[in-house]
C-alpha cells in the first residue's frame, strides 16, 4: 500500500501562523500535525511508500521535515503559488498517484486533520470488504452538516450517494478527508476529471467514484480533530494533549 497526504493548500483562515508556515507542520503538543500522522501510519507497518503533495511555496518546508523522517516520504510541488492557480485536491491526488506509480491500494489522507485512534482501523476495514473505503461519523449539527461532505448509506455500509456542502443534506454521516482506494478505483482519476468532476474538494473523487463502483463506510470508533481556524487550532492543542 502507498500514501498520499494532501498539503497544498493555504490556510488563509489561519494567518498569521500560515502565512509563511503549512498548516500541516503546526505543532500540536510536542509533534507537528504531520509527526503524528506518519507515526501512526509506520506503526501500522502497511505503507511502502508515502507522498506529500505540497504547493511551490511551501515546498522546502516540506522537504526539511521529510528528511528527518525515518521512512521514504516524496515531497511533490504542484506547482501553485496562491489560491488563485491552485490546482485542486483531485488535481493534487493524480499527480501523486502518477508519481508513486500503481499500488494494489492507495491511502489518501488530508494532511490537516488528526485522530485518537490508529488509521489501523480503516485499513483493515479495507481489507475485510476488499473495495474502496472511508470512513464515517455522525453529526447532529445541521449548520456544521452544509459543511462537510455527507454520506447516504445503503446495505451493508455501501456508500449510494455524496454531498459537498449541500443546503439539504441526506443523512447525518459526515465523511472525513480519510479514502481508501483500490487500484481500479484510482485508474478512473482521469476519467472523473474529464467528466466534470470537482477538482477543489478531496470529497468530490468520492462523489463520483461511488456512483459507479461499490465503496463502503465505516464508521470511526473515536473522534477527529479538524484545524481550520485559529480558534479550532487552540481547542485541538488543549483537547489533544496527552491522547496518544
Amino acid at each position: 500500500m502507498k500514501c498520499v497526504i494532501l498539503a497544498a493548500g493555504y490556510a488563509t483562515r489561519l494567518y498569521p501562523l500560515t502565512e509563511h508556515f503549512p498548516k500541516p507542520l503546526l505543532k500540536v503538543g510536542e509533534k507537528t500535525i504531520l509527526d503524528w500522522l506518519a507515526d501512526d501510519l509506520s506503526a501500522a507497518g502497511q505503507i511502502e511508500e508515502s507522498c506529500v503533495v505540497s504547493n511551490h511555496r511551501f515546498a522546502r518546508h516540506f522537504e526539511a521535515w521529510a528528511d528527518g523522517r525515518p521512512e521514504r516520504i516524496t515531497v511533490l510541488d504542484d506547482g501553485s503559488t496562491d489560491n488563485e492557480n491552485r490546482l485542486g485536491a483531485v488535481r493534487d491526488l493524480l499527480l501523486a498517484a502518477e508519481r508513486l506509480g500503481e499500488a494494489d491500494e492507495l491511502l489518501v489522507i488530508a494532511g490537516d486533520n488528526l485522530l485518537d485512534f490508529s488509521l489501523e482501523r480503516l485499513l483493515s476495514y479495507a481489507r475485510e470488504k476488499g473495495s474502496s473505503c472511508v470512513m464515517r461519523y455522525e453529526e447532529p449539527s445541521l449548520v456544521r452538516l452544509r459543511r462537510c461532505g455527507v454520506l447516504k448509506l445503503g446495505e451493508g455500509d455501501r456508500i449510494t450517494g455524496m454531498t459537498e456542502k449541500s443546503p439539504d443534506p441526506p443523512s447525518h454521516w459526515v465523511c472525513p478527508p480519510f479514502y481508501c482506494y483500490t487500484r481500479e478505483a484510482i485508474r478512473l482519476l482521469p476519467q472523473a476529471l474529464a467528466e466534470g468532476c470537482g477538482a477543489d474538494a478531496p470529497g468530490s473523487f468520492l462523489a463520483w467514484l461511488c456512483e459507479r463502483v461499490p465503496v463502503y463506510a465505516m464508521e470511526m470508533p473515536g473522534k477527529r480533530y479538524d484545524i481550520g481556524t485559529l480558534e479550532s487550532y487552540e481547542q485541538v492543542k488543549k483537547e489533544y494533549k496527552g491522547i496518544r
